[in-house]
């Protein structure tokens, strides 16, 4: 999540900022940044199908599998194009959620615990319905390994559509939306840690540990250098692949570990600009004094902000931009047929985004509203929940990427698995738009203000 703006209308003027502004402020602008990488993002998946399903399927299919060696030595890595964008590459999209996870934790919506129970009762519901769903539907099948896939929520194309229907969408709906999906995308986590993990190494998975205890006593040091935490943390991926374990379990793991608080206080840092304001109009200062005044200055300024959000500003918009884009265009080039939608297997995906979603939210925020543990965001009402639920069955990029682990590269499950994705999303999206649509125009009678 990007924070601020580089165009802060209260930089430098010396007005005080409301606190509730530390909050709004990069909520909006996390929106914005994910309703751009929603568009494009399904910009980038019409491409990949229109590939698939035009004949230039082959073409497409061999680019992504051609061989990337990554050597160090006599050791080295060899895996396809995509199998990098997949492991290696989405390390960065799954360190990015974990920094929000983390920012949202210690200081958003998620730290307030009132606030906290209705979007995570949403989550887990929404989560553990459309895994039931499927389950009922592929139980005892060689299918029944991708339970996991119809759980997930795509923040960037729910974003996306929420931005579509412009100013008249409530903040509280968003701000709904938004916690919802980053307690979702905890969940996915947690679910490829503890159930698609390969064969477990014990050597491995100690060195893994080795390197999480690494950067903990780095942090204690008081080591600032981001460049040594990328190179610990690339040795962490290593381990971490080697293990068994998914190595985009890393990147959570470090992005939760990065400090929220800055190193430089306020008091601190005006006191740097005091001296070194000194150290420049003294006539007398030339030189070494005026060089290290300035250099102090610059170390102050960048250590104001905390490491967790120089790097959520930093990344967020590669990884939405950059990372999810290549994704697509990766693993959503599927030849799409009637035999792949009609499968059990794809039905099962399906109907757990299409059904479970939806049901799942709803209902557990019923019951939260219900026994009085929360109530609604202002300006939202039953009508928006269920339409944010229909809208949350838009899986795409976890659901793909968890559909890559659940079966392995050439079965044929994989593009099935792909199509009940790409067809549950898509009807999500639109059933979601047009009760969003019907909601949003009904004034809030029944809504409990929070």
């Amino acid at each position: 999540m990007a924070h601020g703006s580089e165009e802060d209308p209260t930089a430098g003027g010396g007005l005080p900022e409301a606190p509730v502004d530390q909050f709004t402020r990069p909520v909006a602008q996390f929106l914005r940044v994910q309703a751009l990488s929603g568009i494009l993002l399904a910009l980038c998946t019409v491409a990949a199908l229109i590939a698939a399903n035009g004949g230039a399927y082959d073409a497409w299919k061999g680019f992504w599998d051609t061989e990337i060696t990554v050597a160090a030595g006599s050791f080295d890595l060899t895996y396809p194009l995509w199998y990098w964008v997949n492991d290696a590459l989405m390390v960065i999209f799954f360190f990015v959620v974990g920094l929000e996870i983390k920012r949202e934790v210690a200081d958003g919506h998620l730290s307030n615990r009132r606030a906290l129970m209705l979007p995570l009762a949403a989550a887990v519901g929404g989560a553990v319905v459309p895994a039931l769903i499927f389950y009922w539907i592929e139980n005892g099948t060689e299918g029944a390994r991708g339970w996991a896939i119809p759980m997930a929520t795509d923040i960037a194309f729910v974003v996306g559509c929420l931005a579509l229907l412009g100013s008249r969408v409530p903040a509280g709906l968003k701000i709904f939306v938004l916690s919802l999906a980053i307690v979702d995308d905890l969940i996915a986590v947690l679910v490829i840690a503890l159930f698609y993990a390969e064969s477990i190494s014990t050597m491995w998975l100690a060195g893994s540990a080795v390197g999480i205890a690494i950067v903990v006593l780095l942090q204690k040091l008081g080591v600032r250098r981001i460049g040594i935490y990328v190179i610990v943390g690339s040795v962490l991926w290593l381990c971490m692949f080697k293990s068994g374990v998914h190595p985009t379990v890393a990147g959570v793991i470090l992005g939760i570990l990065t400090p929220v608080k800055p190193w430089v206080s306020r008091p601190s840092i005006r006191e740097v600009i005091r001296t070194t304001t000194l150290a420049i109009d003294d006539a007398e200062a030339r030189g070494t004094r005026a060089h290290m005044a300035l250099e102090r200055l610059a170390f102050a300024s960048r250590e104001a902000r905390s490491p967790l959000d120089r790097l959520e500003y930093r990344l967020h918009p590669w990884v939405s931009f950059v990372i999810m884009p290549i994704f697509a265009l990766a693993n959503a080039a599927v030849p799409i047929s009637a035999d792949a939608v009609s499968d059990p297997l794809s039905l099962a995906i399906a109907g757990g985004l299409v059904l479970g979603k939806p049901f799942g939210i709803t209902l557990a925020a019923l019951v939260v509203v219900g026994l009085g543990l929360a109530s609604l965001p202002r300006g939202v009402n039953w009508g928006m929940i269920i339409g944010a639920g229909v809208l949350s069955g838009t899986g795409f990029t976890m659901s793909l990427f968890i559909g890559s682990l659940a079966f392995p590269d050439g079965s044929p499950l994989v593009d099935i698995a792909r199509t009940g994705i790409l067809v549950g999303s898509a009807v999500s999206i639109v059933a979601g738009m047009a009760v969003l649509f019907v909601a949003i125009r009904r004034p809030v009678k029944e809504a409990l203000v929070s």
